[in-house]
């Protein structure tokens, strides 16, 4: 275990790069204003969120019903971290200004014991803590701690950072292992990842141990959350007393868990909450425990886009290899917290596996998760979708083919901005005499020690990377991705070279000069792929991936009535990049056949279809659905 590997500071990372260029700027500059005008109910057309309102009413500030859902104040904090991490690269005052005033609510709103959550203030006081299976009183703490940590380190402001230490040493006085205290645990986890970053803010131990108390209380019986059910006499708020105790990961002790189950979100947050823990306190079983459920994960839980969680019901996983297209959930928010998990374990132990996990989710579900104007956004991310089924199918009513404006339940669209706006902590780390980059984002980024890293690069686009390290003993390790299947070049100042490479890593350990150059040229030939013969839906299919991104089909391409296609097994594919479609993309063709009805509209015949050739063009998964209502499929069949 290696517990002194640090993500690099957002502040301390410019993301300079043809691909991201264009996201990053988005994000800072339209989704973050159209998500602040979202949670004031500014947005015509759009599903009101009322969270602002809540909060004023908390506050005393204004009259009227709370509205919304119970957890509505984590929109709001999942809003002011992405302003803390865009704040932290790009300074606008009248941005600091709306978080500073926002944040004055916040501590306006919040009860002279520490107490702090809209809902409960507003609508039911006198219930606090009396549903923490349902009512996402710790979920939304969590959220607004982590907003907290991150507005210190880009501005160094204390006001919010100290709000939440109010904050948690009212939970820490309410719940903890004391026989005068309540042994309760959160329905939806998030806390346990957040209080371990008010730890290293704050250096207060309480938090690691509470973060801690939380991991461990989990999966012991009898079970709190049927005791916290009888003790409410039946009340309950979205009837989650009739789900399994797996929903919530309540069903053993986590260290016994060997795969993720349950509903994706909170399994994720859990797990990254685990790593964390596990790190602060070289706990090696909790790690051992964490890797058993990344490799169940990783071989058979996760679709090939980086989605995670199969079904609607419960939002969940379901079981190995269960991976349906066209009824899959694969919430966004899902594959955010896949990444989160991923950057932990990145920091406990240095495999590839980890990062491609995370470049997988992130360049694919996450990326698909909004419009290419940032201004429409996707809860739920299908593999396969006919519009018709959408409407009329109530199995698939979840499958949407156009990006909603807003959710009532809006956790997707802040959660991806504050991804988006973190993206630099994701792409290297630092330790003692070691840099790591785990992604190709191109840009600056000062590390640990003096340490700094120029890297200038097209990727996706092309799969050349060039760095320039700055001077001194240290060891520069690069991440060679899964996709390249050993196909590389490494140079070092224009010559190739060799380099040791452990679990994906090339590590270059020297006394770098001023003026050294490290090239890693990744081969982005587009590659098939194909599924387990375990999962059902992929059987007789693949699909094609250049680089990290998957591909697609979509309707407007490629006429109606995708599921007629084929792609033979020795046709050829192309790429073209087509900087005139869906704000530049490297395009796909190939020639494929289409299945014909054969003159007659027979519902069964007695012989094959007749097949006729047809160009097949594929574009980026993260792209579809921004050309109107239409068919999109990721997976084609093979013959």
């Amino acid at each position: 275990m290696n517990s002194s590997v640090h993500p690099a500071q957002v502040r301390n990372v410019k993301i300079d790069s043809p691909f991201w260029n264009r996201v990053v700027n988005l994000v800072r500059d339209s989704v973050l204003p159209y998500e602040w005008a979202a949670l004031n109910d500014q947005v015509e057309g759009a599903e009101p969120s009322h969270c602002l309102a809540n909060l004023r009413i908390a506050a005393g500030e204004a009259q009227g019903e709370y509205q919304g859902m119970v957890f509505q104040d984590s929109d709001l904090a999942k809003w002011l971290e992405a302003a803390a991490y865009s704040l932290s690269v790009h300074p606008d005052p009248e941005l600091e200004r709306i978080v500073d005033e926002t944040i004055d609510l916040l501590g306006r709103a919040q009860q002279p014991d520490g107490y702090l959550n809209s809902y409960f203030t507003v609508k039911e006081p006198g219930k606090r803590w009396t549903n923490l299976q349902e009512c996402h009183e710790l979920y939304c703490a969590g959220h607004l701690m982590e907003a907290a940590v991150a507005y210190y380190q880009a501005t160094g402001k204390r006001k919010l950072l100290d709000i939440m230490t109010r904050m948690a040493r009212h939970i820490d006085s309410v719940m903890g292992p004391e026989p005068d205290k309540l042994h309760g645990i959160p329905g939806h986890e998030e806390i346990e990842l957040a209080l371990v970053k008010m730890y290293e803010a704050t250096g207060e131990r309480f938090m690691l141990d509470l973060a801690s108390y939380f991991i461990d209380e989990r999966g012991k019986q009898p079970s709190f959350f049927k005791q916290e059910y009888e003790k409410r006499k039946g009340d309950t708020y979205f009837g989650l007393n009739t789900r399994p105790e797996s929903y919530a990961q309540n069903h053993l002790p986590v260290r016994e868990q060997t795969a993720l189950e349950g509903h994706s979100v909170r399994a994720l947050y859990l797990a990254t909450g685990m790593a964390e823990v596990a790190r602060e306190k070289e706990d090696e079983s909790l790690l051992a425990a964490c890797r058993r459920l990344f490799d169940n994960l990783l071989q058979r839980r996760m679709y090939v886009t980086g989605g995670v969680g199969s079904t609607e019901n419960g939002e969940a996983f379901t079981f190995d290899y269960d991976l349906p297209n066209d009824t899959a959930y694969a919430e966004t928010c899902a594959s955010i917290a896949l990444c989160f998990f991923a950057r932990s374990m990145l920091r406990l132990d240095l495999d590839g596996r980890y990062a491609d996990a995370m470049e997988r989710a992130l360049y694919n579900t996450c990326l698909a998760g909004m419009s290419l104007d940032g201004k429409n956004f996707f809860y739920v991310n299908p593999l396969e979708v006919l519009p018709e089924a959408s409407h009329k199918d109530p199995n698939k009513r979840h499958v949407l083919p156009v990006r909603p404006k807003w959710f009532g339940c809006a956790c997707c669209p802040p959660n991806l901005a504050r991804l988006i706006a973190s993206l630099g902590s994701y792409a290297y780390s630092w330790a003692k005499g070691e840099a790591y980059v785990h992604l190709y984002l191109g840009g600056e980024a000062r590390l640990g020690d003096g340490v700094a890293l120029t890297v200038n690069t097209e990727y996706p686009r092309t799969g050349r990377i060039e760095i320039t390290p700055s001077a001194g003993k240290y060891a520069l390790n690069l991440r060679v991705p899964g996709f390249s299947q050993g196909n590389f070049e490494l140079r070092l100042n224009g010559k190739s070279t060799a380099a040791p490479l452990n679990k994906g890593y090339l590590r270059l350990d020297r006394a770098w000069q001023a003026g050294d150059r490290v090239e890693l040229l990744l081969d982005m030939t587009p590659r098939r792929v194909y599924a387990n013969p375990s999962v059902r839906a992929d059987a007789g299919k693949v699909c094609l991936m250049r680089g990290p991104l998957v591909y697609c089909l979509e309707q407007v391409d490629n006429g109606a009535n995708l599921s007629a296609l084929y792609l033979p097994t020795d046709s050829p594919v192309t790429e073209t990049f087509r900087a005139d479609k869906l704000q530049g993309i490297t395009e796909l063709k190939a020639m494929g056949k289409r299945a014909e009805q054969n003159g007659d509209e027979a519902l069964y015949r007695y012989s094959a279809p007749r097949k006729t050739a047809v160009e097949l063009t594929f574009i980026p998964y993260y792209a579809w659905a921004n050309r109107g209502e239409n068919e999109m499929c990721v997976w084609i069949k093979e013959g």
